[in-house]
């Protein structure tokens, strides 16, 4: 009588894939095809951003990564402001803007802006009542969740999008298709929302059409957290850590590192009936490997960020020595987050929570 599909199951899942990656020269750029790239670039909304190396390559790279801030705005526009005047012209039709609407994922209506594409994800009477084109995002059987249609989705099991690529010649005041979207958001979408707006032609930028709407410009610098003897494991053999137990214990190490937990500190001595953690150790014979007591420090960016920011945080200068590594959390506004883990001067870990 009823047909449930297994596909539509709402589930969280986490992949891990090893690369090389060694970091490019100044005349080049990194392979935008291999991870971790590939994986940062279909995360393009973020809001939080870790850093967290040894103290003595931070101590070598402090130079460069306590000038590296973010700067956004914060702007109050309707949809219908986003394709008309100055605005469409200047930053969608030959610019390059990333934009991020209020709301909550699931509950409200959503909009971004991407290369150019704006995407939307609508509650079912919107929907209707806009007349664009659009297929429905599933809920996976959950209850107390909207039917969502269209738009930026936040399901890894949506079965489509609705896509305004705005950057199409025919996208054009005048053309019957454009005027459909037109009417849409004067008629339908009409309410102004408060968006994220970042230029990624020019991060500096503070004039422009979108200073007639009073943007609130925002600039956020890092917070460094120094870390003292804590219990780092040897990576002396990556591929040993691509093992699914050995992938795990890695990434809640990493967590745990993010979280400054007391468990990780080499003078922790917790009584083991409150905690039974410890530390993981690797080695290539598979046996225990040694723990090495390092002094660790950790930035974190909290606010609107783009993929290229992520890029250059991944490609820091490290050593070739097993001791030198880093590692990158990034927490995304749809609920996925990845983890980067880059030793020696080519090994790259990346792991993907969607």
């Amino acid at each position: 009588m009823f047909t449930f599909s297994k596909d539509e199951q709402a589930s969280s899942k986490c992949y891990v894939a090893y690369s090389t990656s060694s970091t490019p020269k100044n005349d080049q750029l990194p392979a935008a095809k291999k991870r971790p790239f590939t994986t940062i670039a279909s995360h393009p909304f973020s809001h939080t951003v870790e850093l967290i190396l040894p103290e003595e390559l931070y101590e070598s790279t402090r130079h460069v990564l306590d000038g590296c801030m973010l700067r956004y705005s914060r702007v109050i526009m309707s949809l219908s402001e986003i394709i008309t005047g100055d605005f469409f012209n200047h930053y969608i039709k030959t610019g390059n803007i990333l934009m991020l609407s209020e709301g909550r994922p699931t509950v409200d209506n959503i909009f971004s802006l991407r290369d150019g594409v704006l995407r939307l994800e609508l509650d079912k009477p919107t929907y209707e009542r806009c007349g664009l084109a659009g297929k429905p995002i599933p809920d996976g059987g959950r209850k107390h969740t909207k039917s969502r249609y269209g738009g930026f989705t936040f399901h890894p099991s949506s079965l489509g999008l609705v896509e305004l690529n705005l950057r199409l010649p025919s996208m054009l005041h005048g053309k019957k298709g454009f005027e459909r979207i037109v009417w849409a958001f004067k008629n339908v979408l009409t309410q102004s929302v408060t968006w994220l707006f970042y230029d990624l032609q020019d991060r500096n930028a503070v004039g422009g059409p979108i200073s007639k709407h009073h943007p609130i410009p925002k600039t956020v610098t890092p917070t460094i957290t120094r870390m003292p003897k804590v219990l780092v494991p040897s990576f002396k053999s990556v591929h040993d850590l691509l093992s699914p137990q050995n992938a795990t214990d890695l990434l809640e190490w990493i967590g745990l590192l993010s979280l400054r937990s007391a468990r990780v500190n080499a003078n922790d001595n917790i009584d083991s009936y409150l905690s039974r953690y410890e530390v993981p150790s690797f080695a290539a014979t598979g046996s225990d490997g040694p723990l090495a007591s390092r002094n660790l420090v950790r930035l974190r960016w909290h606010g609107f960020t783009d993929p290229g920011f992520m890029r250059a945080m991944c490609i820091v200068p490290v050593g070739t020595s097993e001791h030198h590594w880093l590692a990158v959390n990034v927490s995304c506004f749809d609920g996925a987050a990845y983890t980067v883990l880059r030793v020696g001067k080519e090994d790259c870990v990346t792991w993907e929570c969607v």
